[in-house]
């Protein structure tokens, strides 16, 4: 059997468990893929180059293994293999954070925020960083800038430290345990935020997998607007006067504008469309009275 066949045989396995996706890949087979080529230790970016390699019956039960792994448990892929991939940036993660999927991470690398920025840019603040990567991806996007990453969760830190170590950026990156601003100091010129944000109905209706992830990472209350309130309310006074908040909300935009009707806010691009990420800026912020 070929590297090929066999991931065309685990995709028909993933679909008929039935396994929800949505933590690096979309569909079966995508995630069929991931899992075959990590499993046999080849490159994942490069299935061409060794989909008609032949393989034994050791590599094949060793496949087979790992899926059975992901239909029994019902653990996202990423946790399985304990890496996770962002604009082709690898991260470690595990169960003490969520897995990285953040819109963010586009906008980053392609720089829709850069119309925002300019000299003035030296500090960024990744609020509720998780596993760290989007304050990775923002030290390597912008090579002169120094970057605050905070979280509330002790043990999502410790996974980011593993990032910030394994991507030699310890000397750029300041990791923060902070129940959202409350142990930050200053002001930035740039806030980059994937807050908790899933509404109550919403999580309830969660498969598994996400259920896999904390909680604390996801729930965001009845309208999943807890948090970002606070975050809107505070933000002002740790924003430098030229500086803008980048706020994912997936897709709780009807959520987020019912909550600040008079907010000033530009919608940005993504992939999945103009609905799950917002920019803010200070001024716009500071002008929105019902939020002090």
């Amino acid at each position: 059997m070929t590297v090929l066949e066999l991931i065309e045989r685990m995709a028909a396995r993933l679909d008929e468990a039935g396994v929800s996706f949505g933590h690096g890949t979309t569909n079966a087979r995508d995630e069929a893929a991931w899992l075959t080529l990590w499993a046999l230790g080849l490159p994942l970016d490069d299935l061409d180059a060794v989909a008609t390699r032949e393989l034994d019956r050791a590599d094949q039960a060793r496949v087979n293994a790992l899926i059975d792994e992901r239909i029994t448990t019902r653990l996202p892929a990423a946790y399985l293999t304990q890496e996770a991939w962002l604009q082709g940036v690898r991260f470690y993660v595990d169960e003490r954070a969520i897995v990285p999927r953040s819109f963010i991470a586009e906008l980053l690398a392609d720089g829709s925020i850069d119309p925002w920025l300019g000299a003035h840019t030296r500090t960024v603040l990744d609020l509720c960083t998780g596993n760290g990567s989007l304050a990775v991806l923002a030290a390597m996007a912008y090579p002169d800038i120094h970057v605050d990453a905070s979280d509330l969760s002790a043990e999502a830190l410790e996974v980011a430290r593993i990032n910030v170590e394994r991507h030699g950026l310890t000397q750029r990156i300041r990791l923060l345990h902070s129940d959202l601003f409350d142990a930050v100091r200053g002001r930035y010129d740039l806030i980059l935020c994937n807050p908790p944000y899933v509404n109550t109905l919403s999580m309830a209706a969660l498969p598994a997998e996400y259920q896999a992830e904390p909680e604390l990472a996801l729930a965001g209350g009845d309208d999943g607007m807890d948090l970002i309130r606070r975050i809107l309310r505070q933000a002002p006074d740790h924003m430098n006067e030229q500086a803008v908040l980048v706020l994912e909300i997936g897709h709780e935009r009807a959520h987020f504008e019912a909550a600040f009707p008079l907010l000033e806010a530009v919608w940005l691009d993504t992939s999945a469309g103009p609905d799950m990420v917002v920019l803010l800026t200070r001024e716009a912020l500071a002008a929105q009275t019902l939020l002090r």
